[in-house]
């Protein structure tokens, strides 16, 4: 066996002890390099420094889809896009900007975003999930009623208290569609104990078609409704969404 054959059996041996060593994203890149004749024109820093980003790279995707797929977005891949800044769409960018470092999160803030039908409310929300995400925050998006049917299913099979402390300990909540159903005195109680359980710790979302003004005359009992909507409410940054109806495409 000559030297060259030496040679790519070391390398050969090194690519697979990485493997064995579950650094696969350093493996697959060292043995890309190596393959290319034109690799020592590149410095030792260099390639060295493109192997550990590979390995750091396939970790955080893989830890980061992980967390996506938990948090059950309608938009998975939703981002912060041009249109953002579309005059007619009547978004108040900076506030946008401001919420899209996370720091809202670690206060413990609530935001609500209400605007008209159509005008990507939830889009947007599930934008600022995915900031939150890559910042390996726990998160989970439902929408309003399916909240309530699951918080009715967990009392029913005796798994409420789980249910709720599953709930509880999320980064971020997000429930969509709120105020499209009203909320009679069993949802009233358990939207309570969703809200007075992350209150001050935890940061919810709350997004609606209808403005927070309407919100009270959706409460079957008006002391839930207090006392929900102080818990809701109050401290909580406002994105307020009313223009253009972005599933038109004539607008």
């Amino acid at each position: 066996m000559n030297q060259a054959n030496q040679l790519n059996q070391q390398e050969y041996e090194l690519c697979q002890k990485l493997k064995a060593m579950r650094l696969s994203g350093m493996a697959e890149e060292l043995e890309q390099q190596l393959q290319n004749p034109n690799i020592d024109l590149v410095s030792f820093s260099e390639r060295i420094g493109k192997v550990v980003s590979a390995e750091w790279d396939l970790r955080f995707n893989k830890r980061f889809n992980r967390f996506l797929k938990k948090a059950s977005l309608k938009y998975p891949a939703a981002d912060f896009d041009n249109t953002l800044y579309d005059p007619a769409r009547q978004i108040d960018t900076n506030t946008v900007e401001h919420l899209a470092n996370c720091m809202w999160i670690e206060e413990g803030r609530n935001l609500i975003v209400t605007g008209t039908t159509g005008s990507g409310k939830s889009y947007l929300s599930n934008a600022l999930c995915i900031n939150a995400l890559r910042q390996f925050k726990t998160v989970r998006y439902i929408r309003a009623n399916i909240l309530m049917n699951e918080l009715e299913q967990a009392n029913i099979t005796g798994c409420y208290l789980d249910y709720l402390n599953q709930i509880a300990r999320l980064d971020l909540l997000v429930i969509d569609d709120f105020g499209l159903m009203e909320l009679d005195l069993d949802k009233c109680r358990n939207l309570f104990e969703v809200v007075d359980s992350r209150d001050c710790r935890k940061s919810t979302m709350i997004v609606s078609q209808l403005p927070v003004t309407a919100w009270y005359d959706l409460f079957a009992d008006n002391t839930y409704a207090d006392a929900c909507l102080d818990r809701m409410v109050h401290k909580a940054y406002r994105l307020q969404m009313d223009g253009k109806n972005m599933r038109n495409p004539s607008n």
